[in-house]
């Protein structure tokens, strides 16, 4: 039986929220969602037919795809380069500091079984590298300075981050933004209390030599973001920085 190629979304905080559909460039079953410091979606692993469970997942898709949700519909998704390993039942996917996806496993069978079945148990990892580390965005891509991490942190407070970009004065504060991300529990498709925050950013100022300080405050509740440790970036034309790991309070 062909997989889905169904997507469907909601924005819950609608007075009459509806739900949208819309079509997928590639059926997918099994597959995992991983939240990008940008706000994209990468969509990654998984079959094109059959179900999860033991030795029920057939035609690997092997193809990542990448879901821009502040596209126009029509324009949102777009197909990424193909992995030669199949990621089936059993496999997981995991944001990294540096931006990259972190992906390994693969295991259909009750035991592990290398030899003799259609799809092997995998202990290899990859890493999926999204588009926004090719070298030709350094120049637009943040770096930040100060602090290296922070700790302490508390809700509804306002924090100064200090970072630089190389392209300087074509710089635009308004296209500057800080996100929040909680590394997810991730397993069977499911990536548990997995949440990216784009944070209150009132101010960014120019500091001269490619240095800038942005103001951005902290979600105002644990309704949004329960106490823990995130992974903030600061996201300037869709090209994030490194994470720094802070913990909220």
């Amino acid at each position: 039986m062909k997989a889905l190629d169904t997507c469907a979304r909601i924005t819950i905080t609608d007075p009459n929220p509806q739900w949208v559909m819309e079509t997928m460039p590639l059926a997918r079953v099994m597959g995992d969602m991983i939240l990008l410091p940008n706000g994209n979606v990468l969509l990654i692993n998984g079959a094109g037919s059959g179900s999860a469970g033991w030795e029920q997942g057939r035609n690997p898709v092997l193809s990542p795809v990448l879901y821009r949700p502040d596209n126009a519909i029509g324009s949102r998704f777009e197909t990424q380069n193909p992995t030669t390993i199949p990621r089936m039942y059993h496999s997981t996917a995991a944001l990294l500091r540096d931006g990259r996806v972190l992906v390994g496993g693969s295991n259909p069978h009750a035991f592990y079984n290398f030899t003799g079945v259609l799809f092997p148990t995998e202990l290899s990892l990859e890493a999926f590298s999204p588009a926004y580390l090719d070298t030709k965005f350094d120049n637009l891509r943040p770096t930040i300075v100060a602090p290296k991490s922070m700790s302490g942190m508390r809700y509804g407070k306002k924090y100064t981050i200090q970072l630089m970009i190389l392209a300087g004065g074509n710089v635009d504060g308004k296209s500057i933004s800080v996100t929040m991300f909680a590394p997810a529990f991730n397993t069977h498709s499911f990536s548990m209390n997995q949440r990216l925050l784009v944070l209150g950013n009132e101010k960014a100022t120019a500091l001269g030599n490619s240095t800038f300080n942005v103001e951005a405050t902290m979600p105002i509740s644990g309704n949004l973001a329960p106490s823990g440790f995130y992974l903030l970036f600061v996201v300037h034309q869709d090209i994030p920085s490194k994470g720094i790991w802070i913990k909220l309070s």
